[in-house]
């Protein structure tokens, strides 16, 4: 009798631990599609942000080149229309940069997440032995999902990007300032 209860009560136990384990997947999954979508969203308003900014460069750049009245002593006045508006585009954008590298860092987190509960699932299914990280077998009440982050040099990624997009935008500041002098001066 004794034995019945003990698989019986090891049958319940796992039977909770794999319905956990489900919800776990079930949780993390949504969280990844929800950070994915948060993602193309932040990433829809940015090329939205650079149309609207390349759109201002080429109606300044327009009117520059049409205008009869500014001369070469007249060169601060655009140049100075061009730094504020790089200056409040600079931040419009790190802005949105930072929602993007926030929403992909949480997403990789889920991601592993959700693969770590995968692979408990996998191992339970299949009746794998189970251990922690300090080599011991995991059972019934020590059961956990931690949640899981990506290693420090994941932050590369964030870092080469902020990099990518302010290279370019210091270019089209260096271009748009050059050829306003070369427009007005020469």
């Amino acid at each position: 009798m004794a034995e019945y209860e003990n698989s019986h009560n090891y049958s319940t136990q796992s039977e909770t631990a794999m319905q956990s384990l489900n919800t776990i997947i079930q949780l993390h999954f949504e969280k990844t599609l929800e950070k994915k979508r948060a993602i193309d969203q932040q990433k829809k308003e940015l090329w939205k942000l650079f149309q609207l900014f390349f759109l201002f460069l080429a109606l300044v750049f327009t009117a520059l080149v049409h205008s009869s009245s500014l001369k070469c002593r007249h060169c601060w006045m655009p140049i100075g229309l061009l730094t504020f508006s790089h200056l409040i585009f600079y931040v419009s954008v790190a802005q949105t940069l930072r929602c993007i590298n926030g929403f992909k860092y949480q997403r990789r987190c889920h991601k592993l997440t959700l693969g770590l509960a995968t692979e408990r699932l996998r191992q339970m299914n299949t009746g794998a032995v189970d251990t922690n990280a300090d080599g011991k077998d995991v059972g019934g009440d020590e059961f956990e999902i931690p949640y899981q982050e990506p290693p420090k040099s994941y932050f590369g990624k964030f870092k080469r990007n902020w990099a990518m997009h302010f290279g370019f935008l210091i270019l089209i500041y260096v271009f748009m300032v050059s050829s306003s002098v070369v427009v007005l001066c020469f």
